[in-house]
């Protein structure tokens, strides 16, 4: 038989034009035999809706976890109490979210209660054209203090995004906020290569509306790596309310312009009322998980413990 031409593979198949290789699969020695080819992967579940609840009450001079409900596949860790305030990592089973999956977090925080949500690693967000969802209802009432300083969001090359945050605080209440973004697993060669990102972050207090921010990330509007540039990391920082005035102090206070091609950059502006939020962008999660925790070296005498040990 006639040896194929080198290119004869590649040929475009074409009905009813071409020869009958060119239309036809062809397997050569370097393939292997079918029934040792690796199978394909399994079909992705459906996307789930998962809720949940939290309640935090102020007892006897520390705050308890009066109440936590889960729903698959959203889940909750509450470790033992760290003092005067209360501690709940979110999570979700399966190891971040698949396409269509949809997390709901209620949460109340009591007069004079503390309260600490984070997470035990980055938030992954898998390829898939459906949209995974998260989103978090916050109450703080007199007194009390929210802190809420999940690890930053990986989405994978060709997923999609979407977050809602609304917090309602009393005129008294406090908050800390950290919503953050990495490029994606950029150690795969996937940097920005996500289809859509978009957050949004609402803050009242007393009833009016003190901070509405809105973050989108689209390669729709421009190529995502040109536009981000030499940044592989963003963070918004928010510290409002009695309990993290000195924060917001000091992140309003004036600093020296970033150098030319700095690492780091950080802007600050005032809120109404007080307080302050902070947009941060740098070369890397360590760079702007520096930032953040020099920022917010306070929290460790409100909550008993520095949220950010062992993690960086």
């Amino acid at each position: 038989m006639r040896p194929l031409a080198p290119d004869a593979r590649c040929a475009p198949s074409r009905p009813g034009r071409g020869p009958w290789y060119a239309r036809r699969p062809v397997t050569t020695p370097s393939d292997p035999p079918a029934a040792l080819r690796e199978p394909p992967p399994p079909a992705r579940r459906a996307g789930k809706a998962g809720s949940g609840e939290l309640v935090f009450t102020r007892v006897a001079g520390r705050t308890v976890l009066e109440k936590a409900l889960a729903r698959s596949p959203l889940k909750l860790l509450a470790p033992k109490n760290h003092g005067q305030a209360a501690w709940v990592f979110v999570a979700s089973f399966g190891g971040g979210l698949v396409g269509g999956d949809e997390l709901n977090l209620h949460a109340r925080v009591g007069r004079g209660a503390a309260a600490l949500l984070s997470t035990q690693a980055s938030t992954k967000v898998y390829r898939s054209p459906l949209v995974s969802r998260q989103r978090l209802e916050a109450e703080v009432q007199a007194g009390g203090l929210l802190v809420a300083i999940p690890d930053p969001v990986v989405c994978f090359a060709g997923s999609r995004y979407e977050q809602d945050i609304d917090v309602a605080l009393a005129d008294d209440a406090s908050l800390v906020l950290v919503d953050a973004l990495s490029s994606g697993r950029s150690a795969r060669g996937e940097r920005w290569a996500f289809d859509r990102y978009a957050s949004r972050v609402r803050v009242s207090r007393g009833g009016r509306a003190v901070l509405l921010d809105a973050t989108r990330l689209d390669p729709a509007h421009g190529a995502l790596p040109e536009r981000m540039g030499r940044f592989d990391a963003l963070a918004t920082l928010v510290a409002l309310g009695p309990r993290a005035a000195s924060a917001a102090e000091a992140l309003l206070a004036p600093r020296p312009p970033p150098e030319r091609r700095a690492e780091l950059v950080a802007s600050a502006s005032p809120l109404r009322g007080g307080g302050a939020v902070v947009r941060v962008a740098g070369t890397s999660v360590e760079r702007v998980a520096g930032f953040l925790r020099g920022a917010l070296a306070f929290l460790a005498g409100e909550l008993g413990d520095d949220p950010f040990a062992r993690k960086w």
